[in-house]
């Protein structure tokens, strides 16, 4: 892989790395959907009353009790927001490089106007995007229906946006060409568009979407289409499974070999799955994506995390992610390992040590130290 700027493109990677959605191993352990503590019927960004209280007790130190705390501004409307900062050294052939870097200032707001409706939004003033959209739980069976502009549902949410499930490196890291480096869901991407979805029985979810991109750099043609289902069972009061399947549907556009623009049909399937016992929880999602990196390839994305709490408030993390842009060719794959830590040191603050171990063909030297620093409310 050759690489004209590899601190430049660390950088890039670490600003991107972590936009604000739940963690989904916290819902896996306690055997709750990430929905029980978000506003979003999805999962993710903004916490609604139960998931503002968990976060507050999930430090090291315990809170002041007497010190009155709430995310509620009167009893219909909330407010909460997500600040991210992080400190880089990156190791290259020219020596080691750091950096402090910006990279996520989202503030959020939420009414509920009616019992069974709510109006949710969220801006982020690093990379001036905006999500807005209006909830009803007027279906039967807990149903609900969505509208607005916002992410669409597929796989697992992980937090971390430079996992080639979601959104990869942006092109920079393991640029070969005009290859993919990961699927489509980078911090910019939203959808304006609707979602309808179900919730039965407490471990059962689905949910559909349908909308245009605003997202113009990955989408030009409308509609996408986009499925999720999972289930959510438990055996005895300790071990909690995690099973589903994602499906995708959209246009993209791509160069042929004359460089003229053309247009594809995207198809993207996956499966995703987890479980956990105590304290330790093994999440994992395998995608494949037709005609994603060029007509009649077949791209394939694979994300697996381990995580144990040490103690309250300290979890240790490994993960491994893997991305093949296209099958039938050889040695043009990438990965890399993970290992660090999360702290919760007091409430609504984390710090995550992380070193990065990049492995591609040709080989580089672009691994790295990251140490993020998260305030949340």
């Amino acid at each position: 892989m050759k690489i004209k700027a590899t601190v430049f493109g660390l950088l890039i990677v670490a600003i991107v790395s972590s936009v604000t959605l739940a963690l989904p191993r916290f819902a896996l352990r306690t055997g709750a959907k990430c929905s029980d503590c978000h506003i979003n019927p999805a999962g993710g960004e903004m916490r609604d009353v139960r998931g503002f209280n968990m976060s507050r007790k999930m430090s090291l130190v315990s809170p002041h009790e007497d010190f009155e705390m709430t995310n509620k501004l009167g009893p219909n409307i909330m407010f909460g927001f997500d600040f991210r900062g992080q400190f880089l050294a990156a190791k290259t052939s020219k020596g080691t490089k750091s950096d402090f870097l910006k990279m996520e200032g989202s503030v959020y707001g939420n009414v509920d106007i009616a019992e069974n409706i709510r109006v949710t939004s969220r801006y982020d003033f690093v990379w001036g995007i905006w999500e807005a959209f209006a909830t009803a739980y007027v279906l039967p069976g807990g149903g609900y229906i969505k509208g607005g502009s916002f992410v669409p549902n597929y796989g697992i949410k992980i937090d971390d946006h430079t996992a080639y499930t979601r959104g990869g490196d942006l092109g920079v890291i393991t640029s070969v060409g005009n290859k993919k480096q990961g699927l489509i869901f980078d911090p910019r991407y939203t959808m304006s568009g609707g979602e309808v979805g179900y919730n039965i029985a407490e471990v059962f979810s689905v949910t559909a979407s349908v909308g245009n991109s605003r997202s113009p750099q990955i989408f030009i043609a409308d509609p996408s289409y986009f499925i999720s289902i999972s289930f959510l069972p438990q055996i005895g009061e300790s071990i909690h499974l995690m099973l589903g399947a994602s499906g995708a549907n959209f246009k993209d556009s791509q160069r042929d070999a004359n460089f003229n623009a053309v247009m594809q049909n995207v198809y993207m399937y996956g499966g995703f799955a987890g479980f956990s016992i105590g304290d330790f929880s093994l999440l994992g999602e395998i995608d494949f994506a037709k005609n994603y990196a060029g007509k009649d390839s077949l791209s394939t994305a694979l994300m697996l995390e381990a995580s144990y709490r040490i103690v309250h408030g300290v979890e240790a993390v490994v993960r491994f992610d893997r991305f093949d842009p296209v099958t039938k060719i050889s040695k043009d794959e990438f990965s890399r390992v993970i290992i660090g830590f999360e702290f919760f040191p007091y409430s609504f603050i984390e710090v995550r040590p992380q070193f990065r171990v990049q492995t591609e063909h040709p080989t580089a030297k672009n691994n790295a130290f990251v140490l993020q620093m998260h305030f949340f409310y």
